[in-house]
């Protein structure tokens, strides 16, 4: 039997962008991903953008871990530019990796034709109760990236939560 999302299910959508921040042009993943986010059931906060500077974004991340979100998704910041530095604001904060979430993302988009998906060095991990995954900056990034965490949410927040295997 596939767990549930609980009702109450809150996720926060982050993304990392020095031009969405300047207001070059509209952050157009992190939308997608608030979107994909409550489709999924979950009461979505963001998405907060933010300059790729990862004092910032480890700042915002410790705070969604304190404020006891069940879900941190980032966008952007994952790649090869010098500017990139999302994942590494993410090891600052995160507890415990699960490298499975991130190596399927990574899989899902080379496999479905994509193949720079393997470019992104997003992470994914635990930090407190609150699950903090990567991913790329663009929409289609983000579809693949739901297309994966969907049917791992429930059963993540579940655990996270206290609930058995």
């Amino acid at each position: 039997m596939t767990a549930a999302l609980p009702p109450d299910a809150r996720a926060m959508v982050l993304t990392a962008s020095n031009r969405a921040y300047a207001g070059v042009y509209d952050d157009r993943s992190g939308q997608a991903l608030a979107d994909g986010l409550a489709a999924l059931g979950f009461d979505v906060e963001g998405p907060h953008v933010r300059p790729d500077d990862a004092t910032e974004l480890e700042n915002v991340l410790r705070n969604a871990v304190d404020a006891e979100f069940d879900v941190v998704v980032t966008t952007g910041g994952t790649g090869l530019s010098p500017t990139d530095v999302t994942p590494e604001a993410t090891r600052a904060v995160i507890e415990r990796e699960a490298p499975g979430i991130a190596e399927a993302v990574r899989r899902y988009g080379a496999g479905n034709g994509v193949p720079t998906a393997v470019l992104s060095r997003g992470l994914a991990g635990i930090a407190g109760r609150t699950l903090v995954v990567n991913l790329p900056g663009s929409t289609g990034g983000v579809k693949d990236g739901l297309a994966v965490l969907a049917p791992l949410l429930p059963h993540v927040v579940s655990q996270l939560r206290g609930g058995d295997h």
